[in-house]
């Protein structure tokens, strides 16, 4: 592949708040522990402290999470090396998306391969493990239950509830997977072969990264919970969370930004077999919200040490899960995701967890060959794919009309005539200034629906060009979204097997630009 790299403020795409973040923007220092560069490891491993005590149950939990398939040497041998104190990780979590869902779920893992590579190569004395983190205790099913392709919604409809891990693929997920019979044998093996979606996708992420060691971790795990036991009750009975995620969250507004998440006194939902639900201090003890489930607080003391695995952290606290279970020293995420960790430094501070290197995960913008010869066509260079669309569309048209299409010397003409003539008018009769003025701005809104003719004719004109454009537009940004949000892996998979070797071959994971990936012709 041919890579080139644009400035991500020049896309468009990104919020202040992230590019200040990654810009380094002073302000900011506060709110985390290390730079987004490749300096901070060096601190960050001589930081990170995780006992063998906790080293082992995370090995044996990942032993047991990976017990009934076969596990090539590379994960294996990771998997085992997590017991020495020589070796650390690198994580990236997403849900559960059926075939992977938009592109950037297959980015955030390369991304972090990526990095565990880049710092093998320059800490050789250390090991470094990538990890994707299943968020299988997720409950949004209607923001996983589909993916487009070529611009077709391929969705599997399910009246199963609680945390989508958990949802079996039953008859009606068997007929959904009729319809998409062109998908990969990786697909079709893992789904068909499973009986959860957790196990589904273990399966297939195994399958297209097992072979560069990439370890898939279930926090939706007994023996890992039991490690976040403190958390669990401090959360529950102090709300420390929510003290110190809300005093970063109006630091951070005060300083113009925006809140990416929004801390609760409790920060848990209570998780069973279909049902994940909000629990919430009442009056007296603990309710689980659309349930008539009701704990006092010794009951709910007494579950938290007998079941710590029924309590499953939602955002605010899921970022600290992952921190105190895994001996971690940065986790990649996508732009929203990087700054809400923000908001949490307070909390790590609080229980003295670490706080890890944040860092975005690679963007990128993969082109065919139908739009690079209409790039061609259109003398565009890469920059130029990020353009909005009617901006560009109302500059093109002004620039390339055979005519002044604004009629803005008419305009001037006008507007003067009438401002000459008002005053000489109003000597006469005072009224007659406002009617010279009333008349103006008839004239000129005439003037302006002419202009809008013109300006339509010139499109007419123009339409090949214009409609070249458009289909540029919406291959890189179908429906007006960044298309790493929206397309599939299989658009350019199923045609290029060798995508992820590609993409791991280009995929920089220090180096915050977009990148526009186009075929070699």
């Amino acid at each position: 592949m041919k890579k080139h790299c644009v400035e991500l403020h020049q896309t468009g795409q990104f919020s202040q708040f992230f590019l200040d973040y990654i810009g380094g923007k002073e302000e900011l220092t506060p709110f985390y522990s290390h730079a987004p560069k490749l300096e901070s490891f060096k601190e960050a491993i001589e930081q990170k402290t995780f006992s063998e005590g906790n080293r082992k149950v995370l090995v044996e939990a990942l032993h047991s999470q990976y017990a009934n398939q076969e596990v090539s040497y590379a994960v294996s041998s990771n998997i085992d090396s997590l017991a020495s104190d020589r070796t650390f990780t690198v994580t990236t979590g997403h849900q559960l998306n059926l075939f992977t869902g938009p592109l950037y779920f297959i980015y955030k893992i390369v991304s972090t391969i990526n990095l565990a590579k880049k710092l093998a190569e320059t800490y050789p004395k250390n090991k470094f493990v990538p990890v994707y983190w299943m968020a299988t205790e997720d409950h949004d099913f209607d923001e996983i239950n589909y993916f487009k392709l070529d611009g077709k919604k391929y969705q599997w409809n399910s009246e199963q509830t609680g945390a989508v891990g958990d949802f079996e693929l039953d008859k009606s997920f068997k007929e959904f997977l009729k319809t998409v019979s062109f998908a990969p044998e990786v697909f079709q093996e893992a789904y068909s072969t499973s009986k959860t979606l957790a196990e589904a996708v273990r399966k297939y992420v195994d399958a297209l990264f097992g072979e560069q060691g990439l370890v898939i971790v279930d926090g939706d795990d007994e023996n890992l919970k039991r490690e976040f036991s403190e958390v669990i009750i401090s959360d529950l009975f102090d709300h420390t969370p929510f003290v110190k995620a809300s005093q970063a969250t109006e630091e951070l507004e005060e300083l113009g930004y925006s809140s990416q998440i929004f801390p609760r006194e409790v920060n848990f939902f209570y998780l069973e077999k279909g049902l994940r639900e909000r629990i919430e201090r009442m009056e007296s003890g603990f309710g689980v919200v659309n349930t008539e489930l009701r704990f006092t607080d010794e009951e709910m003391k007494v579950l938290v040490e007998k079941h710590p695995e029924r309590f499953s952290p939602n955002v605010v606290l899921r970022p600290l899960y992952q921190e105190v279970i895994l001996p971690n020293l940065a986790y990649l995420g996508g732009p929203a995701e990087v700054v809400y960790w923000l908001q949490l430094k307070g909390v790590f501070d609080h229980f003295e967890v670490p706080f890890p290197v944040v860092l975005p995960r690679n963007f990128a913008l993969l082109i065919n060959e139908k739009v690079q010869r209409k790039m061609k066509q259109m003398n565009w260079d890469v920059e130029d794919l990020f353009v909005d669309i009617e901006h560009w569309k109302k500059t093109f048209v002004k620039a390339e009309a055979s005519i002044d299409i604004e009629l803005a010397k008419q305009k001037e003409v006008i507007s003067m005539l009438f401002d000459v003539k008002g005053k000489e008018a109003a000597h006469l009769e005072k009224s007659l200034e406002n009617a010279f003025e009333a008349g103006k701005v008839r004239s000129l809104k005439i003037i302006d629906q002419m202009a809008t003719k013109l300006r339509k004719a010139e499109e007419r004109r123009l339409h090949t060009q214009i409609e070249r454009a458009c289909c540029i537009q919406e291959l890189v940004k179908p429906g007006g979204s960044p298309q790493e949000r929206v397309v599939n892996m299989m658009q350019f998979y199923l045609s290029n097997p060798d995508l992820i070797s590609e993409l791991l071959d280009c995929f920089d994971p220090l180096d915050f630009r977009m990148m526009v990936l186009a075929n070699e012709s």
